[in-house]
């Protein structure tokens, strides 16, 4: 792969400054807060940090019940730390059918993106987000929609690719910070984003892969961990760091899912195999066949993903 360009398989150029021009277009939608009658799920945007830009979209379906109070998943959306927005219309119409099938309510964060932010800002966007939802539980004037119908005790991190190491990032800390009466009662990882210095035989086996191959992987990597660091760095290797380890105990339950002909799947069951010894609570499903994004192009993996969430929720 001498001659393959990761940059030109994503469509960036990075810039003298360190930026990223982006030489793409992503069909985004705006929010919906007013239902209307063609639409199945109301949706609306609010700010979690003024200071660093970042906000949410918040999605409600259409007759919450009466009776109960819903789940809130706190949702993190793919991208290779570089790419996408909460507004871009694969996750908005992702987040929907959460929303709608679970069902609950969604807050999708539209965290800040590298290579202008490095890590830790996305982990930070995450506990800034889990803080703002705390405050909406405790507060008179929170929003009515989390006022009204959310159920704070019954909250879930979802994340997938780059946004599942979010997920899990931001749940180890979370453990830091006092958020009750908010409390996570789980964390999904689908298809989470993990690597290291050595290589995997998956990520060797899988090294062109049509969607991530090798250097694009690598290129991510690169353009979102702090300078200086490699891909052993804890925020990539969590499994490498024995603080992290000794802390996952502490996490509560864990769904994991991958496939087999993911370039990543290596480093996701090592993950799990190291969570169990850990004696962490993991449930995973690893299917043998499938490709890394799959669940993008194929409706049924989708549904069966779902599927799995509602399950686990």
């Amino acid at each position: 792969m001498s001659k393959f360009d990761p940059y030109e398989h994503l469509k960036i150029s990075l810039n003298h400054d360190g930026s990223l021009t982006r030489n793409y277009s992503v069909q985004t939608l705006n929010p919906n807060p007013e239902l209307l009658q063609s639409q199945t799920v109301a949706s609306k945007d609010a700010t979690i940090n003024p200071r660093t830009n970042t906000w949410a979209r918040i999605f409600r379906p259409p007759k919450p019940p009466s009776s109960s109070r819903l789940p809130v998943i706190i949702y993190f959306h793919s991208g290779g730390w570089i790419a996408h927005s909460a507004a871009d219309i694969l996750y908005h119409e992702k987040c929907t059918r959460y929303a709608t099938e679970i069902p609950s309510l969604v807050i999708s964060l539209n965290y800040r993106l590298a290579p202008e932010h490095r890590l830790p800002a996305q982990y930070e966007d995450a506990i800034d987000t889990l803080s703002w939802l705390r405050n909406q539980a405790v507060s008179s004037s929170g929003d009515p929609w989390l006022r009204d119908y959310a159920d704070f005790s019954r909250c879930y991190l979802l994340g997938r690719q780059n946004g599942a190491n979010i997920a899990f990032n931001a749940a180890l800390r979370s453990l830091d910070v006092d958020l009750s009466p908010l409390k996570i009662s789980g964390i999904i990882l689908n298809q989470p984003m993990f690597s290291g210095v050595h290589r995997t035989k998956s990520e060797l086996k899988y090294a062109t892969d049509d969607l991530l191959p090798l250097p694009v992987l690598d290129l991510m990597w690169e353009l979102a961990l702090p300078k200086g660091t490699d891909r052993d760095h804890r925020y990539c290797n969590p499994m490498k760091d024995g603080v992290q380890q000794r802390k996952i105990r502490d996490l509560g339950r864990c769904l994991v899912i991958g496939y087999g002909e993911d370039p990543t799947i290596d480093k996701q069951q090592e993950f799990v195999t190291k969570w169990v010894g850990c004696g962490g609570k993991v449930e995973a499903h690893f299917d043998d066949v499938g490709f890394h994004g799959i669940d993008l192009v194929d409706s049924k993996r989708a549904a069966f993903n779902l599927k799995l969430v509602k399950e686990f929720i």
